[in-house]
């Protein structure tokens, strides 16, 4: 007795090669964003910390100082901008983001010492 045959249509040679490709595809893709969104969570968190090291030090009447540091630890091609409003003090680090059409912010707020000129 004989195995029966199976019909074979001879469009289905390399099915498989493609559906693997699409595979590998879409799994570079997400593992990409993925990367993507931990480097946009992780840029974000240096934008945090510049701003409030930056806000702390031009508490304390160290301003130059302090545009440097934040220059420091926010990511590249980051913008720091200093508002000093009578004892109020904003500052504000902005940043380019891996992810398209996302832009990160952040602020810190601080109040000037009652030594500092």
């Amino acid at each position: 007795m004989t195995p029966p045959r199976r019909c074979r249509s001879p469009n289905d040679s390399g099915m498989v090669t493609v559906e693997a490709a699409i595979a590998i595809f879409a799994l570079v893709f997400v593992l990409t964003l993925c990367a993507a969104a931990i480097t946009t969570v992780a840029n974000h968190l240096r934008c945090t910390d510049a701003a409030r090291e930056a806000a702390r030090l031009v508490a304390r009447g160290e301003p130059d100082r302090a545009t440097a540091l934040a220059h420091t630890i926010a990511p590249t091609n980051a913008t720091v901008k200093i508002n000093t409003n009578n004892d109020d003090i904003e500052v504000e680090i902005s940043a380019p983001s891996p992810l398209p059409g996302l832009h990160l912010t952040a602020r810190a707020y601080s109040v000037l010492e009652p030594t500092t000129p």
